[in-house]
């Protein structure tokens, strides 16, 4: 009788990893995530693909027509996700980054001269298919303002 495996790769991230393919998500290689992560261990958004799923669920509808929201605006959803209040500690940031998902984040606009906020989604609720999901294997990330 041979030794079942305890090795954390075996016993819980690769069986993670195959659920999650099942599930539809596409799998991007460690390899592929360095390069989506902009060759950067500081960062952990594959930005690219943030950017361009922001711009396809995305839509600002005025009078019957439909606007796309700036790029302005897209930078600044961008950076809402990536600058969460660490320093206010783990659960506000968790806390940032909930509502961020759950409720969007209202953006301003000016649309044939009239400038309102707009509410920009992270995901597309109404349409779930229209979101796209990723997995990769763990990888090391570089922590900024270290102080140990």
């Amino acid at each position: 009788m041979s030794t079942p495996s305890f090795l954390e790769d075996h016993i819980s991230q690769i069986p993670a990893i195959q659920l999650l393919i099942n599930l539809g998500y596409t799998y991007v290689t460690p390899t592929k995530a360095m390069e989506l992560r902009g060759g950067k261990t500081s960062t952990v958004l594959f930005e690219d693909i943030l950017r361009a799923q922001l711009k396809e669920i995305n839509t600002i509808t005025r009078k019957g027509k439909e606007y796309e929201f700036s790029d302005a605006n897209i930078n600044s959803a961008i950076i809402a996700i990536k600058d969460l209040p660490i320093q206010d500690g783990f659960i506000n940031a968790n806390e940032a980054l909930y509502d961020l998902l759950t409720l969007g984040k209202a953006f301003e606009q000016s649309i044939d001269g009239d400038k309102k906020s707009h509410t920009l989604q992270f995901i597309d609720w109404e349409t779930p298919k229209n979101n796209v999901f990723h997995i990769t294997e763990e990888y090391s990330v570089l922590r900024t303002a270290r102080t140990d």
